[in-house]
C-alpha cells in the first residue's frame, strides 16, 4: 500500500514527493539589475523590497505616491534549483510538475534556461510538466526564473494595439471606471482595485503571491520498480457540490424532501496508468460510507489532468442542515472523506484520501413573480421577488461588503481575516458580499495555496458569502483570446468554492449592468455594447458557473433589474412594467442635507450597497502619519489618503479629495457640534470620531428603513452595507479599520441588526413621526417597548409603555403622530429634548433588548449640557460610566494604540459603544482583547479614552 505524503500548504494531494519552492534561495532583481535583493515565495515585490530595507512600509505617509517607481519597473524572481535536483531521486521515467497557485500577473517562466510559459491571469492556478526541461538544462542553467512585466505598462501596450476595443464615456459616466491607473484594468485579469479605488491605494503589486511547488510522478518506465515512497497520483483540483434535485426548473426551486446529491469531481494526473479506480465517500460523524464507486481509469499521461466524478446519495433527514449563526440550529459542519483506490500495472493496490469540512443546505435566490394572491392578501407591490431562501425558507439578509484585506495579498493572515468575520457575527450580520473588484477569496490556507482562510471561516462561523466573479465597474472587451483565459479562471474558482455551505450565489460582476444600460440609452450604437454584455454576462459566464455547480444561483450583476426567465436564463433590462418592482438596488447620496430624507431611500426588494465615508480613528492615523503637522483634518497627507472621488489619473495628491473631505465636513457640521478646541490633536481626534458618528447615523437610518420594508409593499429582505473592512488607514466607508479597530458604525450595526429593533421614522415636511418594532425572526415575537422623553439635562419628561406582537419578517406600529405639538412633551422645544426608545422581548427562550434614539432637531442645534462623565475602572478592563451632569449623546470609549478588541455590555454580553449616556442610567462595559492581533497584551486602563459629542467643542 503506497503511503500518502502531502506538503502542509499543498492543497492538491500527491502520493509521494512534493518540493516546496518557498525553501529555495530566491533573488529579486529589477529590469536593469540595479536592485538585487533576496526574494521570497509567497510574496510580492514591494514586500521583498521592504524586507531588504530598500523601501519603508508602503502604507506609511505618502508612500503610495513615492513608491510608484516600483510599478514602472519589471521584477524578476530567480532561484537556483540545485536543492531540488541534488536531492531528487531521479529515475528515467519520472515526471515533474511545476505548480503555481498564483502569479501576479504578467509573467514569463523559464526553467533551466528553457521557456515554460507566458501567463497573464492572477486568478488562475498553473500546472506545467517540466520533466524534459529539467533533463535538458540550457547552457548549464540551473535556475527557475519568473520574470514579471509591469502590469501598468503591459496594459498601456495592449490598449495601444490597433485592434484594441475602447469604451466610451457617456454624460460624465465612465464606462471604464478609471482610478489612479486609468484605462487598463479591464484588459488585465488582475485585482481591479490594485489600480486604485475610491477607498484605497494603487500599488499595482507583482510577484509569486501564492505558494508554489514541484511535484514528481512515476512513469510507466518504472512500473516494475518497488513503489514504496514513489510518486503516483497528483490531485490538481477537487469539487464537492452538495445539492438537491430541482422540483421546478423554471423557478430553480429545490425539492426539499429529496435526498442529498453529493457530487465529487477530481482532476487527477498520473504518469502511470491507473486501472479500476474507485471513489469511496464517508462522513464519520454520521456513520455513513458509500459503496466503492467506479470511475474512469487514468491513462498515465501526466501532461494533462483526467477528470473523474462520483455521485453519492445521502438520505434527507440524516445530516443536520447548515444555517447561518442567527437562524435555526446554526452552522453544522461534517467531515467528508474522499478516498481514491486503484491498481497499478503490476496489480499493486494503492490509495489516497483527503477530508474536507462541508455542510448540507439549500440556498436559493428567488427571482420569480409575486402571485396575484400575494399581491392581494399581503399588500405586496407587483413585480418579481429578489431575496434568498435557506433550506426552503425566506430570511432577512443582514450584512456588509468585503474588499481585499490588504494591498498585498501574500501578507494577509488567517487571524486578521477571522477577526473581521467574527466582528461581523458579533454585530448580527449573516451575509457578506465578496465584492467583484477585488480577488477571489481563498477557501483556507491549505486549499489551492490559499495563504489564509476565508470560506472555511464563513462555514464555521455561520456567515453566507455572496460571491462575485472579478469584473467591476467597466465594460469589458469581448474577443476569443480574452474569453479563452477567463473560462479556466472561472471554472477553477467555482469548483474550489463548491464545498463550502457558506457560498450563497455567484454574481457575474459588480455594477456593470447599470453602466451598459446608460451606454445603451445614450449612444447611437449603444446596442452593440449591450449585446457584448449579454454575450459575456448572460450567456458565457452563466453557462460556465451553472455547468460547475447545482447548489447556488448565478446572476449577471450585483445590482440588477432581474430576469425575464430563469430557464432559459434571460435578463430583464428595461423590460419593466411601470409601478412594478424588480431586481435589487443601491444608494449613494453624498449631500449630507439629504442623509435622513426618507423619500431618497430606495424602495426595493433588496439593497446590496449603501454607505457613507468617514475618517479612521486618531489611533489609526498614528500608524501612518509621520509628522506632527500631518494630524489635521485637511493636512496634505490626510487629504492624500482620501481617494473619493477618484483622481482618474496619476495626479498626486488626489485633486478631487476636497470634494470627499467636504462631504464628511458637511455631514458633521449639519448634524453634530462642529469640532473646535484649543488643542489641535484633540480637535483632529474629534473630527475623526465625529465623521464616524455621522456615518453610523446615516447608515443606521437606512438599515432601519430597509428592514421596515420587510413588512411593506416592497417586501425588502436584504440590506448589505458598504463596507465591512479596510485595505489601509485612510478615508473609507468601512465599519472596521485596517488594524481591526471597530468604528462607531460597527457598534451601531450590532444595534440595528439586532433580531428585533425599535425604530423611528421622521418626516419633517409634515411633522410626522412613526415608531415601529421590526423583527427578522421566523416566528411571532412579543414584548414591551418603552418610549421616554428626556431633556438634555437628563430629566425624564414623560414615558409611555406599549405591548407589541410582531409577525414573522414584519413590523408593527407603536406610535404614529403628526404635528410637533402632539409629539413633543408639553412645553418642550425641539432643541431641548430627545426620545429614548427601548424594548424587551422574549426570543428563543431568552430575553432580548434593543434601544434607539430620536432627536427632533439636529444635535448641531441641541442645547447640550456638560455630561461630566465619570469613569470607574474595575478588573478585567471593565469600565463603569456615569453621567454626573447632562445626557451625553454618542458616548464613546477608545481602547489604546496597539490593541485590538471590542467593548461589550457587561450585563448582556452584546457589543456596546457609541451610546447615549443618561444621568441615573449608568453603563458598564468590558473590553475584550484579541491577543492574536494586539501588540500590547496588557494595556494600561488609564490609557482608555472616553469622549462624546460634547467634547467636540470642549476639552
Amino acid at each position: 500500500m503506497a503511503a500518502l505524503l502531502a506538503a502542509a500548504c499543498l492543497p492538491a494531494l500527491a502520493l509521494g514527493a512534493t518540493f516546496d519552492l518557498s525553501g529555495l534561495s530566491w533573488t529579486l532583481k529589477n529590469a536593469n539589475g540595479s536592485i538585487a535583493i533576496p526574494g521570497s515565495v509567497p510574496s510580492q515585490a514591494h514586500l521583498d523590497l521592504l524586507k531588504a530595507g530598500v523601501i519603508s512600509e508602503p502604507l506609511l505617509g505618502i508612500n503610495d505616491d513615492l513608491q510608484r517607481w516600483i510599478v514602472n519597473d519589471n521584477w524578476t524572481y530567480t532561484a537556483d534549483l540545485t536543492p531540488f535536483t541534488s536531492t531528487r531521486n531521479h529515475t528515467p521515467g519520472e515526471r515533474a510538475l511545476l505548480v503555481f497557485y498564483g502569479l501576479d500577473t504578467i509573467a514569463n517562466i523559464t526553467l533551466a534556461g528553457n521557456p515554460v510559459a507566458w501567463v497573464n491571469n492572477q486568478f488562475r492556478q498553473y500546472i506545467f510538466d517540466v520533466t524534459d526541461k529539467l533533463a535538458s538544462p540550457h547552457a548549464g542553467d540551473k535556475n527557475l526564473t519568473v520574470a514579471f512585466e509591469s502590469a501598468w505598462y503591459y496594459g498601456l501596450n495592449v490598449t495601444s494595439r490597433s485592434d484594441a476595443q475602447h469604451f466610451p464615456e457617456v454624460m460624465g459616466i465612465a464606462s471604464t471606471g478609471d482610478f489612479e491607473y486609468p484605462g487598463v484594468r479591464e484588459y488585465i485579469r488582475k485585482t481591479s482595485s490594485d489600480f486604485g479605488w475610491d477607498w484605497g491605494p494603487a500599488f499595482v503589486p507583482s510577484g509569486i503571491f501564492k505558494p508554489a511547488y514541484i511535484v514528481t510522478l512515476l512513469d510507466t518506465a518504472n512500473a516494475t520498480q518497488a513503489l514504496s515512497g514513489a510518486d503516483i497520483v497528483f490531485l490538481e483540483e477537487s469539487s464537492i457540490d452538495i445539492s438537491k434535485p430541482l422540483a421546478d426548473p423554471s423557478t430553480l426551486t429545490y425539492d426539499e424532501s429529496a435526498d442529498w446529491n453529493v457530487n465529487v469531481t477530481l482532476a487527477l494526473r498520473s504518469a502511470l496508468p491507473v486501472s479500476a479506480p474507485t471513489i469511496t465517500l464517508s462522513i464519520p460523524e454520521l456513520s455513513l460510507t458509500s459503496q466503492p464507486i467506479p470511475v474512469e481509469p487514468l491513462p498515465g499521461d501526466a501532461a494533462e489532468a483526467k477528470w473523474v466524478s462520483a455521485l453519492w446519495s445521502v438520505p434527507e433527514g440524516v445530516p443536520q442542515r447548515w444555517y447561518t449563526h442567527d437562524l435555526a440550529t446554526g452552522p453544522k459542519l461534517y467531515n467528508l472523506t474522499v478516498s481514491l483506490s486503484f491498481h497499478l500495472p503490476d496489480s499493486s493496490p494503492a490509495n489516497m484520501s483527503f477530508t474536507r469540512a462541508t455542510g448540507f443546505r439549500t440556498i436559493r435566490l428567488v427571482q420569480t413573480a409575486y402571485s396575484a394572491e400575494e399581491v392581494k392578501e399581503r399588500g405586496i407591490t407587483p413585480g418579481d421577488q429578489w431575496h434568498f431562501e435557506i433550506n426552503g425558507k425566506a430570511f432577512y439578509a443582514k450584512g456588509t461588503n468585503v474588499i481585499p484585506f490588504d494591498p498585498f495579498y501574500s501578507r494577509v493572515t488567517t487571524e486578521q481575516v477571522r477577526w473581521v468575520l467574527e466582528s461581523a457575527v458579533a454585530t448580527g450580520q449573516n451575509m457578506l458580499r465578496v465584492w467583484g473588484g477585488g480577488i477571489y477569496q481563498p477557501s483556507s490556507a491549505d486549499i489551492a495555496g490559499g495563504v489564509y482562510s476565508f470560506y472555511a471561516l464563513c462555514d464555521e462561523l455561520g456567515l453566507l458569502a455572496w460571491s462575485e466573479l472579478i469584473f467591476s465597474d467597466s465594460l469589458y472587451p469581448l474577443n476569443p483570446w480574452f474569453l479563452e483565459g477567463i473560462e479556466p479562471e472561472v471554472r477553477q474558482n467555482v469548483r474550489r468554492v463548491n464545498a463550502h455551505p457558506s457560498i450563497a450565489q455567484w454574481a457575474g460582476g459588480n455594477e456593470i449592468e447599470g453602466i451598459v444600460m446608460v451606454v445603451r440609452e445614450l449612444l447611437p450604437n449603444g446596442t452593440y455594447y449591450l449585446d457584448q454584455f449579454v454575450t459575456l454576462f448572460q450567456d458565457f459566464l452563466h453557462g460556465i458557473v451553472t455547468s460547475e455547480t447545482d447548489a447556488v444561483a448565478y446572476t449577471d450583476c450585483s445590482t440588477t433589474t432581474g430576469v425575464l426567465s430563469l430557464d432559459p436564463y434571460a435578463l430583464r433590462f428595461l423590460n419593466e412594467t411601470p409601478s412594478y418592482i424588480y431586481g435589487n438596488a443601491e444608494r449613494y447620496i453624498y449631500d449630507a442635507s439629504q442623509a435622513f430624507n426618507l423619500s431618497t431611500f430606495p424602495v426595493a426588494r433588496f439593497v446590496n450597497e449603501f454607505g457613507f465615508h468617514s475618517m479612521p480613528s486618531f489611533y489609526s492615523w498614528e500608524e501612518v502619519l509621520e509628522n506632527p503637522e500631518d494630524f489635521n483634518f485637511n493636512s496634505t497627507v490626510v487629504m492624500s489618503r482620501d481617494h473619493h472621488p477618484p483622481a482618474t489619473n496619476l495626479s498626486f495628491p488626489n485633486p478631487n479629495a476636497p470634494q470627499g473631505q467636504y462631504q464628511m465636513t458637511q455631514g458633521v457640521e449639519l448634524w453634530l457640534p462642529t469640532p473646535g478646541t484649543s488643542d489641535s490633536n484633540q480637535t483632529f481626534a474629534q473630527w475623526c470620531y465625529s465623521t464616524q458618528v455621522f456615518q453610523s447615523m446615516t447608515v443606521a437610518a437606512q438599515i432601519a428603513w430597509y428592514r421596515r420594508g420587510a413588512g411593506m409593499g416592497e417586501n425588502n429582505l436584504g440590506s448589505l452595507v458598504w463596507q465591512m473592512n479596510d485595505i489601509w488607514q485612510g478615508v473609507s466607508w468601512s465599519a472596521v479599520e485596517h488594524s481591526g479597530r471597530w468604528k462607531v458604525l460597527n457598534y451601531q450595526l450590532a444595534n440595528v441588526y439586532s433580531p428585533v429593533i425599535v425604530s423611528s421614522f421622521w418626516t419633517p415636511e409634515n411633522e410626522t413621526l412613526d415608531v415601529m418594532v421590526t423583527s427578522d425572526r421566523w416566528t411571532d415575537v412579543s414584548g414591551t417597548a418603552q418610549l421616554t422623553w428626556f431633556d438634555w439635562s437628563g430629566k425624564e419628561l414623560n414615558s409611555t409603555s406599549y405591548d407589541f406582537t410582531v409577525p414573522s419578517l414584519n413590523n408593527t406600529v407603536l406610535l404614529s403622530a403628526t404635528g410637533l405639538s402632539n409629539i413633543l412633551p408639553a412645553g418642550s422645544q425641539v432643541n431641548d429634548v430627545f426620545l429614548w426608545m427601548n424594548l424587551t422581548a422574549q426570543l428563543d427562550n431568552q430575553t432580548v433588548t434593543n434601544e434607539q434614539y430620536f432627536t427632533p432637531a439636529s444635535l448641531a442645534d441641541a442645547t447640550l449640557v456638560d455630561p461630566k462623565i465619570r469613569v470607574t475602572a474595575h478588573d478585567n478592563y471593565t469600565f463603569e460610566l456615569s453621567a454626573q451632569g447632562g445626557a451625553a449623546p454618542w458616548t464613546w470609549i477608545d481602547h489604546p494604540a496597539g490593541t485590538v478588541g471590542h467593548f461589550v455590555d457587561s450585563a448582556t454580553g452584546l457589543p456596546l459603544n457609541g451610546f447615549y449616556l443618561i444621568p441615573g442610567r449608568d453603563r458598564t462595559v468590558q473590553f475584550l482583547l484579541n491577543p492574536a492581533l494586539s501588540k500590547s497584551q496588557k494595556p494600561d486602563p488609564a490609557a482608555f479614552v472616553v469622549r462624546s459629542v460634547w467634547n467636540n467643542t470642549h476639552i
